[in-house]
């Protein structure tokens, strides 16, 4: 897959002529979410829940849920992170991470995966959203999951509230096949943490010196266009195998 270059996003909810259905959705719990369709689905279509950065849903994941039912044919659903408080910076974002609750989490996760209409449903994620994807590995309905940079353990000021660590959830017998793309100079991705989740069977696959973030905005400094459009890759290649 050859990733374009995203512009750096203004906030507007974009329009296209790629899918059939482009839309914002509301879950059965209340939670916003966004979903593209191909043109055409299928028995055989691939259900893919997207769970979004820190930052939550923005042009730029409106964008990325078309392109990527466009190019691959999925049906595409990303929940917003951050229901009804839409509107927070990102450091009060990082500051109630801790009020998460696990149980929350897995009820929008599935949800967002009926929310496809696929009998075939797979999970992915960045940053916070790869961490979602983790944790949606070991429960719900997920055949395949792959992280982009999701932490394996929780940041200190995010622990000690409802939320598992996710290499809880990494160890689970219960975990569906895992991807973790990683990039070695990512701090809240330090090599003890990702050893441990490859000894439990995860696939990791490691980008030497990229920094947090370094696939999916362009518009960030840690963007690297090489190591982004083999990550992809290797992540369309593992989701549909």
């Amino acid at each position: 897959m050859v990733w374009r270059e995203w512009p750096k996003p203004a906030f507007s909810i974009p329009t296209t002529d790629c899918c059939e259905g482009f839309m914002r959705i509301t879950l059965p719990n209340g939670v916003p979410a966004e979903i593209a369709r191909p043109e055409v689905v299928d028995e055989g279509t691939l259900g893919v829940v997207l769970f979004p950065d820190i930052m939550g849903l923005r042009p730029l994941f409106d964008d990325m849920c078309a392109q990527l039912a466009a190019d691959h044919g999925w049906v595409v659903c990303a929940p917003e992170p951050f229901p009804g408080r839409e509107a927070l910076p990102v450091d009060e974002r990082l500051a109630v991470m801790a009020d998460f609750d696990d149980a929350e989490l897995r009820k929008t996760a599935d949800l967002a995966a009926d929310a496809t209409g696929c009998a075939r449903v797979v999970a992915t994620g960045f940053c916070m959203g790869g961490m979602l994807a983790f944790k949606a590995a070991a429960s719900g309905p997920f055949e395949r999951a792959a992280g982009f940079y999701g932490m394996i353990r929780l940041p200190e000021a995010w622990a000690g509230g409802r939320l598992q660590q996710p290499i809880e959830a990494l160890a689970s017998p219960d975990r569906c096949p895992t991807l973790a793309i990683i990039g070695t100079a990512d701090h809240f991705t330090p090599p003890q943490d990702v050893a441990e989740a490859e000894a439990l069977g995860v696939v990791v696959v490691s980008y030497e010196g990229a920094e947090h973030g370094f696939v999916h905005d362009a518009s960030r400094p840690a963007h690297r266009a090489d190591a982004a459009a083999d990550a992809w890759r290797q992540v369309v290649g593992f989701l549909e195998s």
